[in-house]
């Protein structure tokens, strides 16, 4: 779009202007001017199928660009601009060529195709200047056609301030009517030498106006080229080294001449080669991963040739070319010398550097581009002889061009790979190795042991931990132990009592309990009456079986074995409404308990002691029968209880 609008801007008006230049072109113009009217319409048509951005997401779907396209105000500058004007001509006729002043509106579309192409070009103060110098261009030819048209208007030669008669053959060329409107228009907006005095209200007028633009123009001049060549200056100052400040420093303090020379060459040489020495200032404008794209595409190839980073893995690479510094040596000068202290590597990316003897002279050998040095001297590897000193006298022949990467750099980066770390300390043994500079040492084994140490101390904390929190465990068991045991002694001198009443009197009472108003109060109602159900049936067992054989009454005896059988039983329901609340261990307890106390309230008839054993060992296997019935349900649990009654009974009758 810069072609046809910046014909339609220069040419309409001077068509318009200098009527002589129109007719003697006019098919060139007119030819021109439907191809620049093609090219806007081929321009509409191209943005309707251009997609735009929606946070983010490109948009391509087309009835949605049209939409988009047809609402906008850019649609209707367009339309504006491809409006048929040129049917005016057949009204005013074709010396009116500014019947076609509506293509001017197209003019925001140039502003956005030069606005792209500055974001675009890799010279963008260039770009800036030439921009400006093409406004300018376009208003002085502006003003020239009108003052052109202004002394038309007046009448050529009327005086010394319009256009010098056109009758004389001098002024009569169209070359030299628009070059000395030209001139005339420059020397306004640009204040240099002197114009004639105008004469006429007119020429006043004209003046004022010119004037008033020249100053803006003067201004916006000054102004721009100012920022152009304040940003060349701010980017010599991030390429290179501020070289001025250096002087000055060497002047006050008087270094030597030869010194000096020394350093200027150095400047000299980075900015004819222009070698950029900040590069890490510079890509800092950039996000981080864009930053390491580019050390990739840049340094990555170099890095990749040192045979300790051969075989790495890709991402440790990527976070090493970002510590890579760009360093230039002298002519002469030392990169490092035998027994100094390594601190980094080098890569040569241009130049030569000679392996020197200690005298400077001799020479053993001469690194060229891609070759490396220094790289075992980074890497803290335990039995090297040489204590991560420089084994070589290395030297610049001419002007070189290093890579430096630095230990606390690599360190680093290598505490987050540490595979990566065991294999480039295997590798730098192996070289070490080949090179006879690796002493075997027990240090590796000290470290071993350490580790080791270290991790026997802390299993001892943690085993320590653990004992303490069983310790708590074990006390709060005991004191809970402590309380269970307590109830069911409480229960027991309960149950003891329920002797001495009467029959009735018990049962009530044992229903009662098994109800809530006893011990077992967190038993459900539901579960209270289908046990009452089955206790009335056991009862009613219990009485059939107090009477003897004969049927006669109970004796002591008998009556002292059957309260004894009733106390169990009531045990028995007791434990069963208990048999969720209480922990096995707890029950073993309880049964230890309660075969001791039968053993001490036993009487001296022989046999009685047996007996109880057996009765212990009856409830036991009475308790697992109940809460195997439980599961399967309430009516079994009753048979079973009542047949361990009659063996318990019958046992007791052949004692007596």
């Amino acid at each position: 779009m810069i072609f046809p609008i910046i014909y339609n801007w220069v040419i309409i008006i001077l068509r318009t202007c200098f009527t002589t230049i129109a007719f003697n072109y006019l098919t060139v113009w007119m030819t021109l001017d439907y191809v620049a009217d093609l090219m806007y319409l081929v321009d509409m048509i191209i943005t309707v199928h251009t997609g735009y951005l929606d946070q983010g997401i490109l948009i391509k779907d087309l009835a949605h660009l049209k939409k988009r396209y047809l609402r906008s105000k850019h649609f209707q500058r367009d339309l504006v601009s491809l409006l048929p004007t040129d049917l005016l001509y057949f009204v005013f006729g074709l010396e009116t060529p500014m019947v076609r002043i509506n293509r001017l509106v197209r003019i925001p579309r140039l502003d956005e195709a030069l606005d792209r192409m500055e974001t675009r070009t890799s010279y963008p103060n260039t770009f800036r200047i030439t921009k400006l110098m093409i406004y300018i261009f376009v208003l002085i030819h502006w003003n020239a056609c009108l003052y052109f048209a202004l002394s038309s208007y007046i009448g050529f030669g009327s005086d010394r301030w319009v256009y010098p008669n056109i009758s004389k053959p001098e002024f009569a060329s169209m070359r030299r009517q628009y070059f000395y409107c030209f001139w005339f228009s420059a020397q306004i907006f640009t204040t240099v030498g002197d114009t004639p005095l105008p004469k006429r209200e007119e020429e006043y007028f004209f003046m004022i106006a010119d004037l008033l633009i020249a100053v803006l123009v003067f201004a916006s001049i000054v102004g721009n080229v100012g920022n152009v060549i304040t940003s060349l200056r701010d980017r010599d100052n991030v390429f290179f080294p501020n070289h001025e400040l250096v002087k000055a420093y060497l002047r006050s303090h008087h270094i030597s001449k030869e010194l000096r020379q020394r350093i200027d060459n150095w400047y000299q040489h980075l900015h004819i080669n222009k070698k950029i020495m900040r590069e890490k200032e510079i890509l800092e404008q950039l996000p981080l991963h864009l930053r390491t794209e580019i050390a990739v595409s840049v340094h990555l190839p170099t890095l990749s040739k040192v045979t300790i980073f051969q075989s790495c893995e890709k991402s440790l690479l990527e976070e090493l070319v970002l510590k890579l510094t760009p360093q230039v040596f002298s002519p002469g000068e030392y990169v490092c010398r035998k027994g100094d202290v390594g601190h980094e590597m080098y890569i040569i990316r241009e130049g030569k550097l000679a392996v020197v003897a200690d005298d400077g002279v001799t020479e053993y050998a001469v690194l060229t581009d891609s070759n490396f040095f220094g790289e075992i001297s980074i890497l803290n590897i335990k039995g090297n002889k040489s204590g991560n000193r420089r084994t070589a006298n290395i030297r610049s022949i001419g002007y070189s061009d290093l890579f430096s990467l630095s230990k606390e750099d690599l360190t680093d980066v290598l505490s987050e790979f540490p595979a990566a770390k065991r294999h480039l300390e295997e590798k730098g043994r192996q070289i070490l190795t080949k090179m006879g500079m690796l002493v075997d040492t027990g240090e590796e084994k000290e470290g071993e042991e350490d580790n080791v140490e270290t991790k026997i101390n802390t299993l001892e904390s943690n085993l320590e931990i653990l004992q303490t929190k069983l310790a708590r465990l074990m006390m709060e068991l005991e004191s809970s132990n402590r309380k269970m045991q307590a109830r069911v002694e409480q229960l027991e001198l309960e149950v003891a009592a329920l002797g001495n009443q009467p029959l009735e009197d018990e049962e009530e009472r044992i229903k009662r309990e098994l109800r809530g108003e006893g011990v077992g109060e967190e038993v459900g109602w539901e579960r209270e009456e289908a046990e009452g159900e089955e206790e009335e049936g056991l009862d009613a067992k219990v009485k059939k079986e107090e009477q003897g054989e004969d049927g006669n009454e109970l004796t002591k005896d008998g009556d002292g074995e059957s309260t004894k059988s009733k106390e169990g039983d009531v045990e028995k329901m007791v434990e069963v409404d208990k048999s969720g609340l209480k922990d096995p261990d707890d029950q073993e307890k309880k049964e230890k308990d309660d075969s001791e106390k039968n053993k001490d309230k036993g009487d001296d008839r022989p046999g009685k002691g047996d007996g109880a054993e057996i009765e212990l060992e009856e409830e036991k296997e009475e308790k697992s029968g109940e809460v195997d019935s439980e599961e399967g349900g309430e009516t079994a649990e009753g048979d079973s209880e009542n047949k361990d009654m009659k063996q318990k009974d019958e046992g007791q009758t052949k004692k007596e």
